[in-house]
């Protein structure tokens, strides 16, 4: 972390650092704070959590050098795909699946959300819960609230965080999460928290960081409130026709299912699953994974891989999601 210095030290040390871009950081650390405080104080949030989760931070170099990398737009899909499906994360979640079969059969029934797909966004958030983060969040929302580049987003993430912590669901100590702010097993942002973390075992706190049930309740109900079509698969590996005109696949951000060809019509132009099963019917569109380095593969996407992508806008982070979901359920 930077050490509390001179505003234009602190500005030379950290413009050094690639792409900080830090000119749109205007005034001091420490008065960004003090705004931030009296903001959340008029807000409702008490003096005495404030002067908790404020206490002793500072700008955290390390959350700004994390904040330019954004590993699903600058991999291949190979490298992307294999290191997040990994022998040794497929064997952990099968063992975490037969532990938590249980609840995730209440999962599945009070939220409509199918426990594998609970089961594949767990396990590439978090690794089955194994590693959440252990940047304050509180502090790293600062830090890139008060850098500029995205403040008012992170701003309005920030008084969320606070929020929280005034309605008593976590401490300020424990509230711990990535260098961008997501924060427990299912990594929401504290504004999603707000919106869709549930107390799933009714004991007045949504604990997404060490209560399993709120954990995996708190996945369900987002994917249920965004669009999840209860029976419904993701959507599957196919194998193209060799004559298949690649125009015709989505884009980089897929239409709404809406707008895509019935099943039937895939099948009229030659498209067939990989595993040989049928197509099916209802709506699909092929996914062709950018950045492909070594043969070919390609993807029908399903309605339902719009409310993944609604928990992570990438196009790898969905097909793993799904891959990963069924493998370790199978």
């Amino acid at each position: 972390m930077l050490m509390r210095r001179s505003l234009a030290a602190r500005v030379a040390v950290l413009s050094a650092l690639p792409g900080m871009g830090f000119a749109q950081a205007t005034g001091s650390f420490e008065a960004f704070v003090v705004g931030m405080r009296r903001e959340a104080q008029a807000a409702g949030v008490s003096a005495a959590i404030l002067n908790r989760a404020f206490a002793g931070i500072r700008p955290n170099e390390r959350v700004l050098e994390l904040d330019r990398r954004q590993a699903e737009f600058t991999v291949s899909w190979e490298a992307y795909r294999d290191g997040r499906l990994s022998a040794a994360r497929i064997d952990a979640g099968r063992r975490a699946y037969a532990e938590n079969r249980g609840l995730l059969a209440q999962v599945q029934a009070r939220t409509r959300v199918s426990a594998r797909v609970v089961m594949g966004i767990w396990g590439l958030e978090t690794n089955y819960g194994g590693f959440s983060g252990n940047f304050s969040v509180v502090e790293a929302l600062a830090t890139l609230a008060w850098e500029g580049r995205r403040a008012a987003f992170f701003r309005a993430e920030l008084l969320a965080a606070l929020r929280i912590l005034d309605a008593g669901h976590i401490t300020p100590e424990r509230m711990k999460g990535s260098h961008a702010g997501a924060m427990g097993q299912p990594q929401f942002m504290p504004s999603s928290f707000e919106r869709f973390a549930m107390d799933f075992d009714g004991d007045g706190r949504r604990d997404i960081w060490d209560n399993r049930a709120d954990a995996l309740g708190s996945i369900g109900h987002y994917l249920a409130r965004n669009g999840w079509r209860e029976g419904e698969a993701w959507g599957f590996e196919v194998v193209l026709p060799a004559n298949f005109d690649r125009a015709l696949a989505e884009p980089s951000r897929p239409r709404p299912a809406a707008e895509w060809p019935g099943l039937d019509q895939w099948a009229r132009m030659g498209v067939r699953r990989a595993d040989g099963g049928a197509l099916g019917a209802g709506p699909g569109g092929i996914i062709l994974p950018a950045n492909q380095e070594r043969g070919f593969q390609a993807f029908m996407a399903l309605p339902n891989f719009h409310a993944i992508r609604r928990y992570n806008p990438s196009n790898f982070y969905a097909l793993t999601v799904g891959m990963l979901g069924e493998r370790v359920t199978a």
